[in-house]
């Protein structure tokens, strides 16, 4: 069974950080990219980062490009995006996502909640 398991999410001050993880199994992970796509209350989905499943490169949206990093650990079956300087406008339900020759995989997310 494939199984994608998103993790780490929580309430954080602005300003704070957190750590998200992505736990895969079910499917060969070192053979799939690997995504952070993101829904705040209200709003549609909005893609965040990437990390390609080669040589490891990353790609990130301009929203958090500089605060955000994206990483893998393919020994682990994990991805993980490391959040800096969370705005309250990063408060949103955080998914993860694998794709390898057009099939995809999803996670059912974490909730991310940037508050005072």
């Amino acid at each position: 069974e494939v199984q994608l398991v998103e993790s780490g999410g929580g309430m954080v001050q602005p300003g704070g950080s957190l750590r998200l993880s992505c736990a895969a199994s079910g499917f060969t992970f070192s053979l799939y990219d690997m995504s952070w796509v993101r829904q705040a209350p209200g709003k549609g989905p909005e893609w965040i980062s990437h990390i390609n499943r080669g040589d490891s490169s990353t790609l990130y949206a301009d929203s958090v490009k500089g605060r955000f990093t994206i990483s893998r650990d393919n020994a682990e079956n994990t991805v993980y995006l490391q959040m800096n300087s969370l705005k309250s406008e990063d408060t949103a339900v955080y998914y993860c996502n694998a794709e390898s020759s057009g099939r995809y995989y999803w996670g059912k997310g974490t909730l991310v909640t940037v508050s005072s």
